[in-house]
């Protein structure tokens, strides 16, 4: 039974045990930030020059301000824009990272890479222009990651290549009109920081708009970092393997590995295969390989390696005394990991140049030996496991079984057994004939401003019976592998019926080994691209423009930075997002309603808050609903217009 603080039976025995030892987890440093700032929660505090911090205070002379006049609109709207900034920055770094690498094995530099997927390699260069015909695949390869690495700096008007190559028409139009459409990831990026300068554009409106420019580059670097690494690590098909604490085994040597960049994570599991004679003569049953936020989808997707746990309960790992070594490298890792580490013998390694906690070891990825990296990191976990305690393993015996592994690729393969010719029709067809109402995609993260993970779970239950058919991303994903929507049980005890056709039709065809789940989980933060691409399939095969496909967003516990990004992509795109926490835009009626209202007129995608996850679920059917109505009337005007030609 689940407690106040979190729904996930493994996490509950587990902060008790932290009780006992005395250390302070996530949950309990959350509850000692409340009561929570106002004017930080609903984002009229100014921190940008050094005459503040400015408070907006209405009904004081004076204070109704900033110290520079600033209203609380420009206020509100150049916070949250820094926070879009902030997430592009962090998901398109990533993506530069992917891309030099792979121009580093192009160019024959690198020992440990090698393209792996030149299947995806080939369609990649066709969709945005590269030549393939008659051409070995690392000079296709190269200019490829050429064509990756300028997105970044290219300071001419040319619009940005993976945007404009994965996008329809319309929507296309629609950047172009309003101005957002980016050129180069680093200007847009640059330009919206000295936009949002003190003594810069106080105009709410305007700053939004170069919000969401530079929310286009997230995409984009999303985009070009998720067909990187398909290409340099293989695009992931349906594998089936387990998730939560319990995947943690006391008979081996335990590694989790956390973040979000696989160049190294891919290195470990090459060679956690090739060292497990080293686990065993140090007295090990072998080495186990674990997941923790989207390094670990990452890895799952590919590699089939299971997932430990997500965001909150990332410390709950080593709680367990069974963890050996976690691995990190960027964004999601929590500080604290290094303080409990000293309650246990567990090491925390950091392997990234501009991520290090003070007190762990750090190992510097160097992709010209990777490998070699991989293998000390796994005896540093050896020699860890040697010292281990065993009277302080305390593994919960909990985990589910997790189908996984459902990029865009795979999941239209399992189409294409039902439809050859247009497979994206097995899902349109389902939704013009009422089977199942539209597509939902989860991402995003935990927020300790509620129960961890309820929302998540009782939102897609909630889609899930009302014949909605789910994707999911991210920690999303994770909270629905830990609690069973990963699975073919789930879709028994979950699904409306309409989806429990759909699922059985595609079960039928797709003759895996394992029932296919109630929640398609589609990888890595990143890899939300893989989503809004199923999305521009949809519209095209459908003749609409994307702010009518049957399509909605959710993050149902957004917390970080890219959370906000990736969001306000999907609003650009023509998304409704939904969003379970309260965003620090209701400090300025007029910005609120610019995101939550007018955006609809503009884009078509629209953001609201809704906390309750049942209200929020309602909303979200009632959207798809109100699509699909709308595309039923232009559809029968249409045909009376025909019969009356």
């Amino acid at each position: 039974m689940s407690d106040k603080r979190t729904i996930d039976v493994a996490a509950t025995p587990m902060l008790d045990r932290a009780k006992e030892i005395g250390f302070l987890t996530t949950f309990d440093r959350a509850k000692a930030q409340e009561p929570r700032c106002t004017f930080g929660n609903t984002g009229i505090c100014c921190r940008i020059c050094l005459q503040g911090p400015c408070r907006i205070l209405p009904k004081k002379p004076g204070g109704n301000k900033g110290i520079c006049g600033a209203m609380d609109y420009t206020i509100v709207a150049r916070n949250i824009v820094r926070y879009i900034a902030g997430g592009s920055a962090a998901h398109s770094d990533h993506g530069r990272h992917i891309a030099e690498t792979v121009l580093h094995v192009a160019e024959g530099k690198l020992k440990d890479y090698q393209i792996t997927d030149a299947v995806k390699l080939i369609a990649v260069a066709k969709k945005i222009g590269v030549e393939t015909e008659g051409r070995d695949v690392l000079a296709v390869a190269k200019d490829v990651a050429t064509a990756a690495l300028d997105e970044f700096g290219r300071v001419n008007e040319d619009e940005i290549t993976w945007l404009t190559a994965n996008s329809n028409e319309s929507t296309l139009d629609v950047l172009r009109k309003t101005n957002i459409m980016p050129s180069g990831i680093n200007l847009s990026l640059a330009q919206l920081l000295h936009q949002t300068h003190a003594g810069n554009d106080a105009d709410p409106v305007n700053i939004i708009f170069g919000g969401l420019k530079a929310a286009l580059c997230d995409y984009d670097g999303m985009a070009l970092a998720t067909d990187l690494s398909d290409i340099l690590f293989g695009t992931g098909v349906p594998v089936v393997t387990e998730a939560n604490l319990g995947a943690i085994k006391a008979d081996k040597v335990n590694i989790a590995l956390h973040g979000h960049n696989p160049l190294l994570s891919q290195m470990v599991v090459k060679a956690a295969k090739e060292m497990q004679g080293e686990a065993k003569t140090a007295g090990a049953a072998g080495i186990n390989l674990v997941g923790i936020c989207c390094t670990g989808n990452e890895v799952l997707t590919r590699e089939g390696v299971a997932i430990a746990t997500n965001f909150a309960t990332q410390e709950l790992a080593i709680l367990t005394g069974a963890m050996d070594a976690m691995v990190v490298d960027v964004q999601c890792i929590m500080p604290s990991l290094r303080s409990l580490a000293e309650c246990y013998h567990t090491k925390i390694i950091t392997t990234m140049p501009i991520m290090k906690i003070p007190g762990s070891y750090h190992l510097a990825f160097d992709e010209h030996r990777a490998l070699d990296s991989a293998k000390e990191i796994i005896r540093l976990a050896i020699d860890a496991y040697k010292v281990r305690d065993t009277e302080k393993v305390c593994i919960p015996d909990v985990r589910n079984t997790v189908v996984a592994g459902f990029t865009l690729e795979s999941l239209l393969n399992i189409f294409k057994k039902i439809n050859a010719d247009a497979p994206i029709r097995v899902l349109t067809d389902a939704i013009e004939a009422g089977e199942i109402k539209g597509v939902a995609l989860f991402a995003g993260c935990n927020n300790l401003k509620g129960t961890h993970d309820e929302n998540h779970f009782t939102i897609a239950t909630e889609l899930a019976k009302n014949d909605v058919f789910i994707v999911a991303t991210g920690c999303a994903a994770q909270a629905f592998g830990k609690e069973g929507l990963l699975n073919g049980d789930g879709v028994q005890k979950y699904a409306g019926e309409g989806l429990k056709k759909f699922i059985a039709r595609l079960n039928a065809a797709a003759g895996l080994t394992a029932e296919l789940p109630l929640i398609f989980h589609m990888g890595s933060c990143v890899d939300n691209s893989r989503a809004q691409d199923l999305a521009n399939m949809m519209a095209k095969e459908m003749g609409l423009d994307n702010r009518d496909v049957p399509y909605v967003a959710s993050a149902p516990e957004a917390m970080s930075e890219k959370a906000v990004a990736i969001g306000s992509w999907n609003v650009a795109l023509g998304n409704p997002v939904h969003v379970g926490v309260v965003a620090p835009t209701v400090g300025s009626t007029l910005v609120n309603d610019v995101v939550t209202k007018v955006a609809e007129d503009v884009f078509g995608g629209f953001f609201f808050w809704e906390t309750d996850p049942v209200k929020a679920a309602t909303r979200l059917v009632d959207i798809l609903e109100e699509r699909n109505w709308k595309n039923a009337m232009r559809k029968k005007a249409n045909q009376a217009r025909e019969e009356a030609n």
